[in-house]
């Protein structure tokens, strides 16, 4: 017999499946039974670590572009349902008012996490919706009136539920990917999931590791072959173990994802990206007595302008005028198209999300709800969704979360609306 009864039971009380419960109990009123399970033994965990301890809440501009995994054509139709604006005004009216930054990003004026976390903990509590924990789901079975929703605390049947798990990444916030096991045993695919927003590794004591802490304007792009796959600008971040900072997260799951396939993707990267091509060729062949040092350090940190031409094999005392042809051409390739040698990444734990999961073709997006399992919708990371850095997976977080807590409530009526008429 089950512990208890519900209407909805959203697995997961993250990001997500606080937004799914805020919204399912909003829509479906106060006679609906909502319960949200959770097995962390605190709620909101990757909420409270995200955006340094200050939670990015969303970005300024949000497209489907901005996302990789399923494709602009699923990720539109649950964006455009709830947008950024619709997100500001949310916020605003729970009294979480959101500021921006140069970057677009769009912050809680507070500059703290908590900020967000208590205000969408007391929304779902003022919709309704009982937030239980630690309440690990071990199984979820489809059964003729539902759904049974158990655990080692006990069973609820439920009449709909939500899947909001998560991925895989940050493991210690709750994120263990044990909803993916949940979302194959109800007929769902998994496409292969891999760490995304993540930092590279470097070989052990590579001498960039040496320049620890240096942070420069860079383009990195993933290439195989001739063919460039992905390319982004940004701030790239030197550490101890390899390469960080925003330009690194952002291009980390287009490395990762051509390596999942079997490619011989290579990082390559552009330490001058503000130099139009074959303007610094022109800067090198009229430098005459100046050193290529002094040169390179107008634009770089003098750290790693010594390290490149360390690596293009040019001495750090040369002048424009003592440089060789062949040394030309190496430093050109050295600091317009350096091929890092990434030997892997930091894994989940150090990921800031997830890319793979339940494809959006398995879902009808209209609802996020499933083809394959009447009843059940997905939301969140566990989703084959993935963006960029800088408040865009909160965003899908927030749209999806909305779309599936809506459609999970209108669902009920529709089924309450038929028996009364039957």
């Amino acid at each position: 017999m089950p512990t208890c009864e519900a209407d909805i039971v959203i697995v997961g009380a993250g990001a997500a499946g606080l937004m799914a419960g805020i919204w399912a109990g909003r829509t479906a009123g106060p006679r609906a039974r909502i319960v949200a399970l959770d097995g962390a033994p605190r709620l909101g965990a990757k909420i409270l670590v995200s955006g340094g301890g200050r939670c990015n809440v969303t970005h300024e501009q949000v497209t489907a572009d901005d996302f990789a995994g399923s494709g602009p054509t699923f990720i539109h139709p649950v964006l455009r349902q709830f947008d950024v604006p619709a997100t500001v005004a949310f916020f605003n009216e729970l009294g979480v008012v959101l500021k921006r930054e140069a970057t677009g990003k769009l912050f809680p004026v507070t500059d703290r996490a908590r900020t967000v976390l208590d205000a969408l903990l007391a929304a779902a509590a003022a919709a309704g919706v009982e937030c239980r924990h630690p309440c690990r789901v071990e199984v979820v079975q489809p059964t003729a009136q539902g759904f049974l929703v158990g655990g080692p605390w006990g069973t609820v049947a439920a009449r709909q539920v939500i899947l909001a798990t998560g991925g895989r990444s940050l493991p210690k916030s709750g994120s263990d990917g044990s909803g993916y096991h949940l979302a194959t045993a109800l007929g769902h695919t998994i496409t292969p999931t891999f760490p995304a927003l993540v930092p590279l590794l470097l070989p052990p004591n590579h001498p960039l590791c040496d320049r620890r802490g240096i942070s420069t304007p860079a383009t990195l792009s993933v290439k195989v072959g001739r063919k460039t796959l992905a390319a982004v600008t940004g701030s790239l971040l030197c550490t101890h173990f390899g390469l960080s900072g925003p330009a690194t997260l952002d291009i980390s799951r287009h490395w990762l994802a051509a390596r999942q396939k079997g490619l011989a993707a290579q990082l390559v990267i552009n330490w001058l990206p503000e130099l139009p091509p074959g303007r610094f060729e022109q800067q090198l062949l009229s430098l005459g007595r100046t050193t290529l040092l002094r040169f390179l350090s107008e634009y770089l940190p003098e750290r790693l302008a010594q390290l490149l031409l360390e690596l293009a094999a040019v001495p750090l005392t040369r002048t424009g005028a003592q440089l060789t042809r062949t040394e030309r051409q190496a430093l050109i390739t050295t600091v317009l198209q350096w091929a890092a040698p990434v030997t892997g990444d930091r894994g989940f734990t150090y990921a800031e999300t997830t890319a793979g999961g339940v494809p959006l073709r398995e879902l009808d997006v209209s609802r996020m709800a499933s083809r394959r399992c009447p009843g059940l919708y997905c939301c969140g990371e566990i989703c084959d969704v993935d963006g960029r850095i800088g408040g865009f997976n909160f965003q899908w977080a927030w749209s999806s979360g909305y779309v599936a807590g809506v459609a999970a409530a209108r669902a009920l009526r529709t089924a309450s609306d038929s028996l009364r008429q039957a």
